[in-house]
């Protein structure tokens, strides 16, 4: 008997490819479910995708088809460049050829689920993590019943009608009491309960109908592994803990140790961590580090022994017990996210659920110490532009940052502003649906940009539109700069302005012999000296000739290697 077949699509036509870790965890819960899977990826097809979805639903009639929205855009502050317009060409030409419901999510797709399913006029939605509910929704579909009955699953009701089904533990009573819109959106959920704890995800190669891992290894892709998802801190600019859940939800080490083994053997030997933050939940860290070492200890045959791991982590906690048991477990580098060096700037930003701070520069200077102790690479990545940013901030946190003498420094000017991270409805409450906010800029913007509070919207559709649409319907992404940062009056007071002149005192601020070991923002926003990943022409020259691990661990060198690539492009 032939079991119901789920088609999952990859939509993501950056490059350097970025392996579609979501479609593997889905396909895992799928199949364990009693549903066929396959998998389009059109990272690989994105000169054809037209004829590769043509070519694929010539003979095949799909139950459901799932969509993964990893990025709705760069979220770079210079770029802005934004892949919704394309994500949606691709969901109309899937619905064109097959008569299948569609179901998107991922975490670009949740930071706006409501707005984002009205936009890709599309039928079913996911916030969070979806492996349980899109398994809810398919047997749904098989089985005839009412899919909207589904458990958090949110459903479009045309004419720009989107609910959501609460699930079965419901939203937190004084949320829904207090905030209706945002209880209703699911704002302030866990959603920890979504996540497969216990079984380890099946990671594929060579395999056309399945995220084909070894593919995007080859062609410069990390190989990416989950410990824990969601995130209880509360810091200004992050959507985490509201798209995966505002809990630690810890997977088993047996079973995170199994998939990076299978991972190794395949020939996929540098992984990334995709927690929010691997060291957080540092207990948990430190037994999945601890069991790796064991396990290259007690096999000297072991593919882990051949893995290079990189990890996201904050400045704490990062102690020396952490630092030897990355070493030992094979740890190559550390991008550490500490954001500033102003205690000012940073208390009540970079928090806890409590509202206290976690760590002080003090720890940053630590954990630098400990990478280079343990001869790991490090990058420092800091974001400039928050409130209270001047000109004087700026210049310290410049140079208290290149005197870490960490491998690569990373500085991004300017934050994006989603609808449900404390900054988005920080922005929203300062303008209340009646005047801009100093600092609130869109470079695509056509008027003045004016937010209401989810108090003031009559759904999360409406309220969510605002920070990426403008009334007209026009794209117009959502950043903030400090308007206290020396600019024109002309650039501050513009719905689209720029913040150049911090972006040249930037330049001006590093000395030429330390330019090959900083990242920069650039005017055009796209070049290869600074850090945005899409098509990025230094990430790409390393895809190129054949470089691995964290594209930063090359950063150094990047003269030569587009030296080394201009040539080998002549040749």
């Amino acid at each position: 008997m032939n079991t119901p077949l789920v088609t999952l699509i990859n939509p993501n036509k950056i490059h350097p490819p970025i392996t579609p870790y979501a479609l593997d965890i889905l396909t895992t819960s799928l199949e364990a479910s009693g549903f066929t899977v396959e998998v389009v990826d059109l990272t690989f097809r994105r000169e054809d995708w037209h004829v590769a979805l043509r070519e694929y639903f010539r003979d095949r009639r799909p139950l459901l088809v799932g969509v993964t929205v990893r990025n709705t855009d760069t979220i770079y502050p210079q770029e802005q460049r934004v892949f919704l317009e394309e994500h949606r060409e691709i969901i109309h030409a899937v619905r064109a050829l097959s008569d299948a419901p569609v179901v998107a999510g991922g975490v670009g797709f949740s930071s706006m689920p409501f707005a984002l399913v009205d936009y890709f006029g599309i039928d079913y939605g996911v916030k969070g993590p979806g492996e349980h509910i899109i398994c809810d929704l398919a047997r749904a579909l098989a089985d005839r019943t009412d899919p909207s009955l589904v458990p958090g699953l949110l459903t479009n009701r045309g004419a720009g009608t989107v609910v959501r089904t609460p699930p079965a533990d419901g939203p937190p009573a004084l949320l829904a009491a207090e905030r209706p819109v945002l209880a209703a959106a699911g704002f302030g959920e866990t959603r920890d309960w979504q996540v497969n704890r216990g079984t380890a995800y099946r990671r594929r190669g060579s395999d056309p109908t399945k995220v084909d891992n070894l593919e995007y290894y080859r062609r410069g892709g990390l190989g990416n592994i989950l410990t824990k998802n969601g995130c209880p801190f509360t810091c200004s600019h992050c959507v985490e803990p509201d798209a995966k859940g505002n809990r630690f939800a810890r997977r088993g080490i047996e079973a995170v140790a199994d998939e990076m083994e299978a991972l190794t053997a395949l020939g996929v030997h540098d992984l990334h961590t995709t927690d929010s933050e691997f060291n957080l939940a540092v207990a948990n860290s430190k037994a999945l580090l601890r069991e790796i070492v064991r396990r290259k200890d007690r096999d000297h045959t072991s593919p882990l022994h051949r893995l290079r791991l990189w990890i996201y982590a904050q400045p704490a906690p990062f102690d020396e017990e952490l630092a030897e048991l990355l070493a030992a477990a094979g740890c190559a580098g550390v991008n550490l996210a500490p954001d500033h060096v102003r205690d000012d700037l940073l208390d009540g930003w970079k928090v806890t659920g409590k509202g206290t701070r976690f760590y002080t520069f003090d720890d940053v200077v630590n954990a630098v110490r400990l990478t280079h102790k343990y001869h790991m690479l490090s990058m420092v990545e800091v974001l400039l532009g928050m409130p209270g940013e001047t000109r004087e901030t700026v210049r310290e946190c410049v140079e208290r940052t290149m005197a870490l003498d960490a491998t690569v420094v990373g500085f991004t000017l300017g934050l994006r502003i989603f609808p449900y991270s404390p900054l988005g409805m920080w922005c929203a409450e300062r303008s209340a649906g009646r005047v801009p906010v100093p600092g609130v800029q869109s470079n695509t913007a056509t008027e003045p940009i004016v937010i209401r509070t989810a108090r003031q919207c009559s759904s999360p559709l409406a309220y969510e539109r605002q920070f990426m649409f403008e009334e007209s319907g026009a794209i117009r992404p959502l950043y903030y700069f400090s308007p206290d940062l020396d600019e024109d009056e002309s650039t501050l007071g513009a719905a689209n302005g720029r913040w150049l002149r911090t972006v040249e005192f930037l330049w001006d601020l590093i000395p030429e012999h330390d330019v090959p070991r900083v990242m920069l923002p650039t005017a055009p926003g796209l070049t290869e000296h600074d850090n945005n990943y899409a098509d990025n022409p230094f990430l790409t020259s390393l895809v190129h000739l054949g470089y691995k691990g964290a594209f930063w661990s090359h950063w150094r060198e990047r003269d030569q290697i587009m030296r080394k690539a201009a040539l080998r492009g002549a040749d």
